[in-house]
């Protein structure tokens, strides 16, 4: 860990611009890491979708840094971790893990999810934290209509 990544905070999403800012993480991390997944929504959706959805009705939880904004993002619905998004620039520093352990104490009973069959630095992360694949689906359940791999994790 480097010495500016301790400078990095966790807190519950509240404010629009909360949800403007985790949306912009969403975005650039999901251009990122799935060049060619074909997004169903435009760049104005997605922000809906943050400010009106998620922000209000789900436990959303941001990255942020000290002086750098919001890095990271992740929502929770019940035990599903419903999206865990962070900044390119800032993948590989611990705050994944630290979302996760997040997750696993709001959802001591287990958790679950869903990541493309295409992303394998996913599958590696979850499965170095536990999670089991344990279904493969052809995205037809999907908006983006991309194969997808079930997670799940029991304590």
């Amino acid at each position: 860990m480097r010495a500016d990544d301790r400078a990095v905070t966790l807190r519950r999403a509240v404010s629009p611009d909360d949800a403007d800012a985790a949306a912009d993480v969403w975005l650039r991390s999901f251009t990122a890491a799935l060049p060619s997944v074909v997004r169903p929504r435009s760049d104005d959706e997605v922000y809906g979708y943050f400010r009106h959805v998620l922000v209000p009705l789900h436990e959303t939880w941001v990255a942020e840094a000290e002086g750098g904004g919001v890095v990271g993002v992740m929502v929770l619905e019940g035990e599903e971790v419903e999206q865990l998004y962070l900044a390119p620039e800032w993948r590989g520093r611990g705050i994944g893990d630290r979302f996760v352990a997040l997750a696993k104490e709001r959802g001591p009973q287990g958790l679950s999810l869903s990541t493309f069959q295409i992303n394998a630095p996913a599958h590696r992360f979850y499965e170095r934290h536990g999670f089991k694949a344990v279904e493969w689906t052809d995205g037809s359940g999907n908006e983006e209509r991309e194969p997808d791999v079930r997670y799940v994790w029991r304590p």
